[in-house]
């Protein structure tokens, strides 16, 4: 936090979200009073910001610490057309980068940061052949940066739960160590089990008392049904606003009134979706 703001610091003609102008009087790293005409206290440096926006500190629901390659040497693409071909290439090319994970999630941060990002979700790869190395070093740099940005985490089984053995083992040492969620990958896709991969899941949540944070990239009919799967497990365990399912691509690839009734399941529920534009699929009607 800077000297400015401990000491004061008076921001003048600032536009607020409602479209009105005013004066913020900020008083040890507080905002002390919003109003228009204020004059600087004694002391209180003053900005004037010429009508640019002022807002409520950014958050990013989703984002992946452990992937950035910022702060990296230029990496050519490498062809994907399906998630577990992705999944093949990013561990090619995360076998050839030097740079350090704390150098290229740092880079990260600070773009973050700069834009006036205070606070950010991150999904973190626990897979056999990382084990618990990169969440280790995400850690250690949440508590060197939670002065600047406050970092949730979920432990996510990049290569499915079933289907990497070892990998729901590490789950739970990766909740043991304080991660805040636990997450899972495309149940039918990546591990052909909807049901026991969504099992485990909920059960570790559950027993940890964690969020969790689905990626769910399954299209159609498939991913409709393991969408019902998920509010029938958040309803049965009293869930209800710890449940995220992350991209959801199905919402936007059937009919809008089948689309339209699994919307309401999982806002009765309190699951939440967050979504994003994909070659994968239609992104989910707003």
């Amino acid at each position: 936090m800077s000297n400015d703001t401990n000491s004061g610091l008076l921001l003048k003609g600032g536009l607020l979200p409602d479209g009105g102008s005013a004066d913020i009087l900020i008083r040890d790293g507080k905002i002390a009073e919003i109003s228009d005409g204020l004059a600087a206290p004694e002391g209180v440096r003053e900005i004037d910001l010429a009508g640019r926006l002022v807002s409520p500190g950014l958050v990013n629901g989703h984002a992946h610490l452990d992937k950035t390659l910022l702060g990296a040497p230029w990496i050519p693409h490498m062809e994907g057309g399906t998630i577990a071909e992705r999944i093949a290439a990013e561990k090619k090319i995360r076998a050839s980068i030097d740079t350090p994970l704390e150098t290229r999630a740092t880079a990260l941060i600070d773009l973050l940061t700069e834009q006036g990002t205070v606070a950010v979700r991150s999904h973190i790869d626990i897979v056999p052949d990382i084990g618990l190395a990169n969440l280790e070093v995400i850690l250690a740099l949440r508590e060197k940066l939670r002065e600047r940005i406050s970092i949730q985490l979920v432990a996510f089984p990049q290569s499915g739960v079933h289907a990497a053995p070892g990998t729901a083992e590490l789950l739970e040492e990766a909740l043991k160590l304080g991660v805040e969620n636990i997450g899972g990958l495309d149940p039918a896709a990546i591990d052909g089990d909807v049901k026991g991969q969504l099992n485990l899941v909920f059960d570790l949540a559950v027993r940890y008392g964690v969020g969790i944070d689905i990626h769910l990239h399954d299209g159609g009919e498939l991913g409709i049904y393991e969408l019902g799967q998920i509010v029938e497990r958040c309803r049965a365990h009293g869930l209800g606003g710890r449940v995220a399912v992350s991209h959801a691509y199905a919402l936007g690839m059937v009919a809008e009134t089948d689309a339209g009734a699994m919307a309401e399941q999982l806002a009765r529920a309190g699951v939440a979706i967050m979504t994003a534009a994909s070659e994968f699929g239609a992104m989910p009607r707003v």
